[in-house]
């Protein structure tokens, strides 16, 4: 779905992800063959803030890539050729496209920087005529998520306002999405795979979600975003990007920071202290703007 990629080669590091692989089973020696195989004269590492670009770099320079760049807070020896340092509370996508420019890929004049897909297929089939909302209840992380109970009430708030809702999630959050969508937004749970899911967020006026995959999803297809967002990571960093974005959550509440993926606090205040109205008004807010 990203435009001007040709290839991708997919590998599951161990310093990297909720359960990472023990280092004899990610197959080091297999990833520097297939990189080594593919000749590649450039690396461009991207990783966030609080994540090292080394060990990476460390396998890119024994796969003898000639050029490598990254963003690094850490010495990094004669691993990367061109060492970036972001500047302070960059949001990751600037950083990012930062760090390109470091190592020479500029955008071109026309390119504004925002999130892209490729053009993401017609959805009406699943979503019906007609205007509407989408509510994305799940999160891989659960201090990231609103509670269900706070997501159905939003919905129930939401249809009351004369809203057509639509409520998404993955194959494994069927469950979820039929709760919250209950008797009155169309379950969309397990129904779509990434670019089915972009087309239904591109024709959506306003996507609700918690800080996961399609709040950024809705803002590479130009949709405003209500993001429900937990302060485990800052939201000047990570809310969604380059789309008009209305951030509901306590962002100095005492996770902030902690980039813990269950809360640590009872009841979750936050989040579940933001409530159906809050959301109701910052919808009929963007709405507005829309307009």
């Amino acid at each position: 779905m990203l435009p001007g990629v040709d290839e991708v080669l997919v590998w599951e590091a161990p310093w990297e992800g909720f359960s990472p692989p023990d280092v004899e089973d990610a197959d080091v020696a297999g990833l520097i063959r297939r990189v080594r195989e593919g000749a590649y004269d450039t690396a461009l590492i991207l990783t966030s803030f609080h994540q090292s670009p080394l060990p990476a770099a460390l396998l890119l320079r024994m796969a003898h890539v000639g050029r490598i760049g990254a963003d690094s807070r850490d010495h990094p020896g004669r691993l990367l050729d061109v060492r970036h340092r972001r500047l302070p509370g960059r949001h990751e996508a600037e950083a990012a496209l930062d760090t390109a420019a470091a190592l020479g890929f500029v955008p071109e004049p026309r390119d504004d920087g925002r999130l892209r897909v490729l053009p993401p297929p017609d959805t009406v089939g699943l979503t019906g005529n007609g205007p509407y909302v989408v509510v994305h209840p799940g999160a891989s992380a659960p201090a990231r998520a609103w509670s269900p109970y706070r997501c159905a009430e939003a919905v129930a708030a939401l249809a009351d306002a004369g809203h057509r809702v639509v409520v998404t999630g993955g194959p494994a959050e069927t469950g979820l999405t039929r709760e919250v969508a209950g008797p009155v937004a169309r379950d969309l749970g397990g129904r779509t795979d990434s670019r089915s899911l972009a087309g239904v967020l591109r024709s959506a006026d306003v996507v609700v979600s918690g800080n996961t995959g399609p709040a950024h999803l809705a803002a590479a297809v130009g949709t405003p975003v209500v993001s429900l967002f937990s302060p485990v990571v800052p939201a000047d960093r990570w809310a969604p990007y380059g789309v008009s974005t209305i951030v509901l959550g306590d962002q100095q509440a005492a996770c902030a920071g902690s980039r813990a993926r269950y809360c640590p606090q009872p009841g979750h205040p936050c989040l579940d202290d933001v409530t159906p109205t809050d959301v109701v008004l910052a919808v009929q807010k963007l709405l507005k703007e829309s307009t």
